[in-house]
């Protein structure tokens, strides 16, 4: 009986990374069917595929199935769409294409990962897919040493207004060479992101320093996250208050409470960290 039960248990586990691959079929095929464009097919099936392929190794306990996603999703767009197709997948591109009236490119990601897509998962975005935080992943300091500084999460806002004030700026003085400049602006913005990003993990000894405190997406995901459907929750009757889920949280999320408006929920970047941690199995995705 127990050995069915479990049965039943990893099978529903496995679901998850079908469903999800389900969803990026849907998104690639109706892309393809709207745009008349194979790129879009084939583009939301790989990150579709990666994604479930990493979800998937998670369940299987992989030690390193985050990393997977994180770099095959990461290095692709950095790569391939970010310096081969010289479009800028950074926010300032998302304000250009969408300025433009242009709904490909930048403008289509943003909405899928970052604006629409949070209902369904959150930030998994910048859990699984980003690439800055891909290498800041790397640095040492994977558990916060430091308590969180709330006071510096204004700096995102600066940052966000910023990119509109910077592609407001370029439209108004019809600047010729703006797709150069948006290219270039690309390559520098990234250089600035990793520098910044690295140099907070060491002062602060907290490798998502930049996600908490600088990083002007945010601001689009955490209002959505807070509806996300895919939520890490705690059950009660099974917890021991050992704290090792607090403490092995990357961005200081109260998993304890299950309640959408526990403290830092909408940071929540469903690393699983908490989940693997549990000695009691009590946190759960």
């Amino acid at each position: 009986m127990k050995r069915c039960i479990v049965g039943v248990d990893r099978l529903r586990k496995f679901k998850i990374p079908i469903y999800i691959l389900m969803i990026f079929i849907c998104i690639s095929i109706g892309l393809w069917i709207w745009f008349d464009n194979l790129f879009y097919l084939f583009n939301f099936m790989y990150i579709g595929f990666l994604v479930s392929l990493g979800i998937f190794l998670l369940i299987k306990k992989y030690k390193y199935s985050r990393q997977v996603v994180q770099f095959g999703v990461g290095l692709y767009m950095f790569i391939y769409l970010g310096l081969i197709c010289r479009e800028n997948m950074q926010i300032e591109g998302f304000w250009y294409y969408l300025f433009m009236g242009v709904f490909q490119a930048a403008v289509i990601h943003y909405a899928v990962a970052k604006i629409i897509g949070p209902l369904l998962f959150g930030r998994g975005w910048c859990g699984y897919a980003c690439w800055t935080a891909a290498v800041l992943d790397l640095l040492p300091y994977r558990m916060p040493e430091k308590p969180r500084i709330k006071k510096l999460s204004f700096i995102r806002y600066i940052m966000f207004s910023g990119s509109i004030l910077f592609v407001g700026v370029l439209f108004l003085l019809n600047n010729p060479d703006i797709e150069v400049v948006m290219f270039w602006s690309f390559i520098a913005g990234n250089i600035i992101y990793y520098a910044v990003g690295i140099i907070m993990a060491f002062i602060l000894k907290d490798n998502r320093a930049f996600c908490k405190y600088i990083c002007p997406i945010t601001v689009f995901l955490k209002p959505a996250s807070y509806f996300s459907l895919l939520r890490v929750k705690a059950d009660s009757k099974k917890c021991i208050s050992c704290g090792k889920c607090k403490k092995v949280c990357p961005m200081n999320v109260d998993i304890l409470d299950s309640k959408r408006s526990r403290e830092n929920g909408t940071e929540c970047i469903l690393c699983m960290e908490c989940v693997k941690s549990c000695p009691k199995g009590a946190v759960y995705f």
